[in-house]
């Protein structure tokens, strides 16, 4: 099996709320990301799941150290990042890279493609300046471009021209992990499978190790190894991917599951869809004990008293739920 590329343990990051005009007090906290605990594997596509708002997106930029962790550790090849001064790193930053939701924002619109590529090769030094355009050039077509377009300005592109730029400007540092947020629910379904389709090759031949995020479970499967379900800043199912999916374990990830349509007309019309109850709970005032009890269709007394930890519930599978086994 191989080692770990990347290590969070117990990651918390809070927002602190504060109120007043002129004295500001603290008034409470928001807690996007309350105790997470992941351990990637070199090589291995980590798909990341949960609905709008449960804390995906600020997970993945506090992994990046673009928001500061309120508690806990990230560790990347054993070093934590969290601690690491700004030379350690800005190091670091070559090793990690980031794929954003919407191309055309993670873009400068005034410089072109050539420009948006060479740029961090020249400041990280990675080539000789004689060797710059050579290596956007291989850049491009590893993401199926042609370099006759790198004088061209983002504008001049569709979004999944624009997304495979976002990607190829990823590779650029050969980086040990990137994390795709939401890369394709920007884009059209056939655009979709495309860049999924060239992610899964690029993990393949490159040795990647990816941290895919989509709230689209469907999505999911086609390119993840393992699937973390989120709710409200945990994860609350953690496993094999078709495991997951096909047998899942925690109520939560059945709601989830049961949204994904069928083509099969027939079989739509005879499944039975999960709807749950409520809106999801605050993030200010999170209920006490499990999240998701207010909203579960299973919930008990007990659901109520504790926050169910991350327990095995099968071979390399966890869930965090009190009544596994009796549901």
């Amino acid at each position: 099996m191989a080692d770990n590329i990347l290590e969070l343990r117990d990651v918390k990051t809070h927002f602190a709320l504060h109120t007043g005009f002129l004295v500001k007090r603290r008034a409470g906290a928001v807690r996007a990301v309350d105790g997470v605990s992941l351990a990637v594997r070199e090589g291995e596509v980590l798909g990341l799941v949960g609905e709008s708002g449960c804390g995906k997106s600020t997970l993945a930029r506090t992994i990046l150290q673009l928001v500061p962790a309120t508690g806990g550790s990230v560790l990347l090849s054993g070093r934590n990042l969290g601690t690491a001064s700004r030379a350690e790193l800005q190091a670091c930053r070559g090793d990690l890279q980031m794929i954003f939701q919407d191309p055309y924002a993670s873009l400068n619109p005034r410089m072109t493609v050539f420009a948006a590529l060479a740029e961090p090769l020249r400041v990280h030094r990675i080539c000789p300046p004689s060797e710059v355009r050579g290596r956007v050039h291989a850049l491009m077509e590893t993401v199926g471009l042609s370099p006759r377009l790198a004088r061209k300005y983002p504008h001049e592109f569709s979004g999944g021209q624009r997304q495979r730029i976002a990607i190829a400007r990823a590779l650029a540092l050969r980086p040990k992990v990137i994390v795709a947020d939401e890369p394709v629910s920007a884009l059209d379904v056939s655009i979709q499978a495309q860049i999924l389709n060239l992610l899964s090759r690029l993990c393949r031949e490159m040795n990647l190790t990816l941290i895919f995020i989509a709230h689209d479970l469907s999505v999911v499967r086609h390119i993840s190894d393992r699937v973390a379900v989120m709710y409200l800043g945990k994860i609350v199912e953690l496993g094999p991917a078709e495991e997951v999916i096909d047998r899942p374990r925690h109520p939560y990830t059945r709601a989830l599951v049961s949204a994904i349509p069928v083509a099969d007309p027939e079989v739509e019309r005879g499944r039975q869809r999960i709807v749950l109850a409520g809106d999801p709970p605050s993030p200010i005032d999170p209920p006490a004990g499990c999240a998701f009890h207010p909203r579960c269709p299973h919930a008990v007394d007990r659901c109520r008293q504790a926050v169910p930890p991350l327990v095995p519930s099968g071979p390399g599978r966890e869930a965090a739920c009190v009544r596994l086994g009796e549901i």
